[in-house]
């Protein structure tokens, strides 16, 4: 087998294939995106990916691309299979067909649901109470192939996208155990997908941190949680832009505009909202780091009364697939 993957969240299903966890699969080869600026310091730097496969002796790979030379370097290892997991790159059909037991993806949704680059953030955001893993014969249309298994895992009332993500890498590990012996035996049982339940999410940026409080206070809450750490939500105080990293909601209605500070509390700020109200519990201003509520304010002045702007929110899920 041959593993591509680019992100740590990947690194626990490496794990267990590489050591044979996931039935009788030798793992040949590491495909990673090449090396990239990191950090602050933008240094350019292996991802986690290639420094657990170089760590262990395995060749790595890091084409800029997957081209042709690339398929026939891979038709030359000879693997029947190929698992890919938050890589980066879009595989040719050719290449799809290469594998004698195929390609499979892990995608972190219950697929038809949330295909696309951001469904942790968009199943918190969107207030579900579960999401999961699922195992994926892979086709050249989007995250459209026929599952082979799912692995559920649920979402906390405090849950972020970061959270999240920390459940469904280990989710990861009994999906292949149970998935992968099945693959490869040449005839595994799939599940085609329901195009008419499919929903798309794209890739998110900086401009989806706009917060809205003229929307109620569960919506906003939701969605401060599910773009906790990136793209990060951001509330407006004037000229200043503060950073939430985690909030809750309360349906109790507040006389007054949205987005107005009504009280500092032990454990967050609140503010109202167009419905209800948020309780804001980690907050980060320019230049600092996310702290919580009651550390913030120690050193921020932020009075009952202020009122922080509101902004209108991008739609992070459709029906359609947004290119």
């Amino acid at each position: 087998m041959i593993f591509m993957g680019s992100d740590s969240i990947a690194l626990p299903a490496l794990e267990a294939v590489a050591a044979g966890r996931c039935g009788e699969i030798e793992l040949v080869a590491v495909y990673t995106q090449p090396d990239r600026p990191r950090g602050r310091g933008k240094k350019v730097a292996p991802n986690e990916i290639k420094t657990w496969t170089l760590e262990r002796g395995l060749p790595v790979f890091q084409p800029e691309k997957m081209g042709k030379a690339e398929r026939l370097e891979i038709e030359a290892m000879g693997a029947d299979s190929i698992l890919v997991m938050a890589y980066g790159h879009i595989l040719s059909q050719k290449l799809i067909d290469t594998p004698k037991f195929g390609i499979w993806n892990l995608h972190t949704s219950l697929l038809p649901k949330y295909r696309g680059a951001s469904p942790i953030q968009c199943a918190v955001a969107s207030g579900d109470s579960e999401t999961g893993v699922s195992l994926m014969k892979m086709v050249r249309e989007m995250d459209a192939g026929p599952v082979l298994d799912v692995e559920c895992v649920s979402i906390g009332e405090e849950d972020t996208a970061l959270d999240v993500e920390a459940k469904l890498s280990a989710a990861c590990v009994p999906l292949l155990q149970r998935g992968l012996p099945h693959a490869h035996a040449g005839d595994p049982t799939l599940a085609e997908q329901d195009p008419e339940r499919a929903s798309f999410v794209r890739k998110l940026g900086k401009e989806d941190g706009e917060l809205d409080f003229r929307v109620s206070g569960k919506v906003l809450a939701k969605r401060i949680n599910g773009l906790f750490p990136w793209p990060a939500t951001r509330a407006c105080l004037g000229e200043v832009l503060i950073k939430v990293g985690l909030a809750t909601s309360d349906d109790a209605e507040l006389e007054a505009k949205p987005g107005t500070v009504m009280g500092i509390e032990p454990e967050g700020l609140r503010v109202a909202c167009g419905h209800g109200s948020v309780l804001l519990k980690r907050l980060q201003r320019p230049g600092g780091k996310m702290l919580a509520a009651a550390e913030f304010l120690r050193g921020f002045d932020l009075p009952v009364g202020s009122v922080f702007d509101s902004r209108a929110m991008s739609e992070l899920v459709t029906a359609e697939h947004v290119r």
